[in-house]
């Protein structure tokens, strides 16, 4: 069996989770999920778990909210102007949007509150300030070279 480890691109079959039961994602009826271990290109916690599994394993973890999204931030919720928001775009609660940070990135918010003067948006991750559960099966190692 092949173990994985850091430098390794790996690729699972899992089902997301949150400790109350409900699913908020899973690669079912897809193709797995690939990610190389070691560059941060899935939460801290997930990328630990699978490092040092072999193929073909099969595991559950739980992942506390310091190693998933990470805790909900206050600051992280603002009211702008309503008449910052472009001309055309339907604001209702729940709308997802993109704002532009100040490197240039792009960083998605979401409507938590509309009235006539402002637009109240939330740029927490969903899953901020939740652990999580995944059940994850290894499908693949491709050694680093």
């Amino acid at each position: 069996m092949t173990t994985a480890a850091p430098g390794d691109i790996v690729r699972i079959h899992y089902s997301g989770r949150l400790t109350d039961g409900t699913q908020f994602d899973s690669s079912e009826g897809r193709a797995p999920l690939e990610f190389k271990l070691g560059e941060g290109q899935v939460i801290k916690g997930l990328e630990q778990h699978v490092a040092g599994m072999e193929t073909g394993a099969k595991s559950t973890v739980t992942i506390p909210v310091a190693e998933a999204y990470g805790p909900r931030r206050d600051d992280a919720i603002q009211q702008l102007d309503r008449d910052k928001v472009p001309e055309g775009i339907d604001l209702q609660v729940g709308t997802q949007l993109q704002a532009r940070t100040a490197d240039g990135g792009m960083l998605p918010i979401t409507v938590v509150g509309v009235d006539d003067a402002s637009v109240t948006v939330d740029a927490n991750h969903p899953l901020a300030g939740k652990d999580l559960v995944f059940d994850v099966e290894l499908v693949e190692v491709v050694k680093a070279a």
